[in-house]
C-alpha cells in the first residue's frame, strides 16, 4: 500500500510516498480503507520536530513511527476475530493519535480507539478533519474555557481549521463572537456566524480597548502577556500552541491571577472522552449546526505540496489527502 513517510525532520521534501506492507488487524483491531486523511498544522510541527523537546517521544533523528497523519475517514475493511463493535462496511472517522499512520491507503486501529461512525451528510474529506479543528476547539471552548451563553469570545485565527470550527461552536453555545483573520477571509468568517470580524492587518485586538471573557488564540500568534489587557477580570486566554512562555504563564496565573492562561493536549485525552466529544460534534454536523470547511484536497502522492500549503499559513479551514 502507499503511505506518506517522514524520512527525517525538516522540509516537506523529506516526505516520501512509499509502498509498505498493508497492516493486518489483530484479534481486537480493525483495518480501515482510508478514503481521506487530514494534513494539519500539528502534523507540520511534528514533521519539523517543533517544539524540539518532542524528539524525546517522537524519535531523536527521525520519527520512530514514520507514517504521517492522525485524522482519517474511511470504511472498515476487515475486523479481528474478537471485534464486536464494528462490522465490515461501516463508514467511520477518527484519530490515530501518537500512533500516527493515517496518511496511507490502509490503517489498523484498536476496536476501542478514537473511532466513530461518520455522519452520513458529509463527505469522507470533511469527516477526516473532525478530530482536528472541531474536536480541539470543542475541548478548548467547552471544557477548558467553560464557555457560557452571553460570554464575549474572541477567536484569533478565525479562518483556519480550529478557528472556523470555534466560531460556529462559540455561537452554538450562545456567545458573542469576534473573529480575527486576514482581509481575504472576512466574508467567510462572518458567514460562519461571527458577530464582528477584525482584519488583523488593520486592527490589533489587544490595543482596541475591548475586553473578552475568552480569547482563543488558535494559531498561537499572540501571548497571554500581550492579550491579558483585552481579557475581562476573570477572563481565560486559551492557546493550543504550547511553549515555555505559556507553560510558565499557566503556572503563574493558576496561583496569582484571576485571569488565566490555559492549554490542553487534546489528542492525549482518554479515548472514551474523545469519543464522547466526537459524538457531540457528529450530532451538530448531522443537524447542520456545524459545517466543516475544506480548503484544498490533494492526492496522497502530493503530500509534500499539501504540507507546503499548510506551512504557508494561508489555508482556509482544512487541508485533506485522498488515497
Amino acid at each position: 500500500m502507499k503511505a506518506v513517510v517522514c524520512t527525517r525532520y525538516g522540509s516537506p521534501d523529506f516526505l516520501k510516498v512509499r509502498h509498505i506492507t498493508r497492516p493486518t488487524p489483530g484479534s481486537k483491531e480493525i483495518r480501515i480503507k482510508v478514503y481521506a486523511s487530514a494534513v494539519t498544522a500539528a502534523d507540520t510541527m511534528m514533521r519539523r520536530a517543533i517544539p524540539k523537546v518532542s524528539k524525546l517521544f517522537l524519535g531523536w533523528n527521525k520519527p520512530k513511527k514514520d507514517v504521517m497523519g492522525t485524522g482519517f475517514a474511511g470504511i472498515v475493511e476487515a475486523v479481528g476475530k474478537e471485534v464486536s463493535k464494528w462490522r465490515v462496511g461501516d463508514q467511520v472517522f477518527g484519530e490515530a493519535g501518537l500512533d500516527f499512520g493515517a496518511n496511507a491507503e490502509y490503517l489498523v486501529m484498536p476496536e476501542d480507539g478514537v473511532i466513530m461512525k461518520k455522519p452520513l451528510n458529509i463527505s469522507f474529506e470533511a469527516a477526516a478533519t473532525i478530530c482536528d479543528g472541531p474536536l480541539t476547539s470543542l475541548n478548548f471552548l467547552k471544557e477548558l474555557g467553560q464557555i457560557q451563553a452571553g460570554d464575549r469570545v474572541l477567536i484569533n485565527g478565525a479562518s483556519g481549521a480550529l478557528g472556523t470550527a470555534a466560531v460556529q461552536l462559540a455561537k452554538y453555545y450562545g456567545a458573542h463572537v469576534t473573529g480575527v483573520c486576514g482581509p481575504s477571509n472576512i466574508a467567510m468568517v462572518a458567514k460562519l456566524g461571527a458577530d464582528r470580524v477584525l482584519d488583523y492587518t488593520k486592527v490589533d485586538f489587544t490595543e482596541e480597548g475591548k475586553t473578552y471573557d475568552i480569547i482563543y488564540d488558535t494559531v498561537g500568534k499572540s501571548s497571554f502577556a500581550k492579550a491579558k489587557k483585552a481579557l475581562a477580570p476573570t477572563g481565560r486566554y486559551l492557546s493550543p500552541v504550547l511553549d515555555l512562555q505559556l507553560l510558565f504563564q499557566m503556572i503563574w496565573t493558576s496561583k496569582f491571577s484571576k485571569k488565566k492562561a490555559l492549554f490542553s493536549a487534546t489528542g492525549l485525552m482518554p479515548s472514551l472522552r474523545l469519543r464522547e466529544m466526537g459524538a457531540t460534534l457528529s450530532e451538530l454536523i448531522a443537524t447542520e449546526q456545524l459545517k466543516i470547511v475544506v480548503d484544498k484536497v490533494y492526492q496522497l502522492d502530493d503530500a509534500a505540496a499539501a504540507h507546503r500549503y499548510v506551512d504557508s499559513g494561508h489555508k482556509r479551514g482544512n487541508v485533506v489527502l485522498v488515497a
